[in-house]
């Protein structure tokens, strides 16, 4: 089993890849990890949000295989506080044949064929966050989980 993040377009920030290298590392300590950066097309024609959501789509099943959970990150999502998140990522290493499989979509959202596809969807807040930043904010969200889940002292409950 293997955690995946999968996430559309590239870092623009230095500090940002820095943070993410950061915590690819860390997590890497856990267990297998994969980051995976999707490379869109540039179509200055169209900046259409329902073909750019096609695009990211047929980017994303790419790299989704039957047997893993598909979680997406979206603001409508399921929240938990970090323990519930531990545990939902226990759940889910003990249930799932597969890989889990976390997408953080682009500035549209996700295509409805990816909802239909996703076993979950989690929010970590109501603000909205720029999907570069979240970046950060995901890796250091499952490194603090997989800290809980080894009675690590990183999270102090």
């Amino acid at each position: 089993m293997k955690i995946k993040v999968l996430c559309t377009g590239t870092l623009s920030h230095q500090y940002l890849g820095e943070g993410v290298s950061y915590y690819i590392q860390k997590l890497k300590h856990y267990g297998r990890f994969e980051l995976i950066e999707l490379k869109l097309a540039k179509n200055k024609q169209s900046e259409d949000p329902t073909q750019v959501k096609k695009n990211e789509l047929s980017l994303f099943i790419k790299h989704i295989n039957a047997g893993d959970s598909l979680v997406l990150l979206d603001d409508k999502g399921q929240q938990f506080d970090s323990i519930a998140f531990a545990n939902y990522i226990q759940t889910q290493t003990n249930h799932t044949p597969g890989n889990i499989v976390f997408c953080i979509g682009g500035a549209f959202g996700f295509d409805d064929e990816l909802y239909k596809m996703a076993k979950a969807k989690i929010s970590f807040s109501k603000l909205t966050f720029n999907h570069q930043m979240f970046r950060l904010i995901l890796l250091e969200q499952l490194y603090r989980a997989c800290s809980i889940l080894k009675n690590e002292p990183y999270h102090h409950a």
